[in-house]
């Protein structure tokens, strides 16, 4: 009889430990969850700064990266700067030097594609920089040379959340998925519109977003761009961006900030 007993003792002791164990576990890859928020300037980043509680600011390579949380989740916000080479190193910084499992990249886009206007969001299926080339080697116009890979895919469940947040926090905003076309140049003619897409296709056009792509595949880390058109490549392009650059870049920052408070 105490034989029995005993058993049955070990046996739920054995039991309990497991379950722990597994709460433990699930418990601390949630309190490890970091995001990352990238954005190249500071109206696409400042609404996020101010609505997250920031708790230490660190500055590396002239960026400064805000830790803090967002609703319950744990974030850092930065300001990378324009252009592909900032985007990068400030995405390799936040995996590396503050453990972010998950990278957003906010901000403003020029639309690629008639049917997205002024205001609309796109969320990335992938991202490929469109005025990268080695073509004169023998590989392919874009292709990150043995990486097999010119198009970086974003991560489907980052995707699906980010549609879900524009649906939810401004259901009067359409939303497209699709390619984003990245480049150290501001478009501004329909030339350079026509060759993007006769290239690559793609939905809309920026400064930062592949760069960010290529840091995060090659860090094993799941990414998603979400922009927020500001203008269309044609002769009012500039006077569209001075227009509506700073509305949309809030714009998407909100839809960011639900994303995140909702993930």
């Amino acid at each position: 009889m105490f034989q029995k007993v005993f058993s049955i003792m070990m046996a739920f002791t054995i039991l309990a430990g497991i379950v722990f164990t597994g709460c433990a576990k699930d418990n601390a890859a949630a309190s490890a969850e970091v995001i990352g928020i990238i954005g190249a300037m500071d109206v696409e980043v400042t609404s996020l700064k101010e609505a997250a509680d920031v708790t230490k600011t660190t500055e590396i390579a002239e960026m400064e990266f805000c830790e803090g949380t967002l609703g319950e989740k744990k974030v850092v916000i930065v300001k990378c700067g324009m252009g592909k080479v900032n985007a990068g190193i400030c995405a390799h910084t936040l995996i590396n030097d503050f453990g972010c499992t998950k990278i957003i990249n906010t901000g403003v886009a020029g639309s690629l594609d008639n049917q997205i206007d002024i205001g609309d969001i796109v969320v990335s299926v992938d991202a490929v920089q469109h005025d990268f080339t080695v073509e004169a080697i023998g590989f392919a116009k874009g292709e990150i040379p043995y990486t097999g890979l010119y198009a970086f895919p974003a991560d489907e469940a980052m995707r699906a959340a980010a549609v879900s947040a524009v649906k939810e926090a401004a259901p009067e905003i359409n939303v497209f998925e699709g390619r984003i076309c990245s480049g150290d140049q501001f478009i501004s003619t329909k030339e350079q519109k026509e060759k993007i897409i006769s290239d690559f296709g793609g939905l809309c056009c920026e400064m930062e977003g592949a760069a960010i792509a290529q840091a995060c595949y090659l860090n094993h880390t799941p990414y998603v761009v979400i922009r927020a058109i500001s203008d269309k490549p044609d002769e009012t392009e500039i006077v569209e961006y001075k227009d509506f650059e700073a509305k949309a870049a809030v714009h998407c920052a909100e839809i960011v900030q639900h994303m995140v408070e909702n993930l």
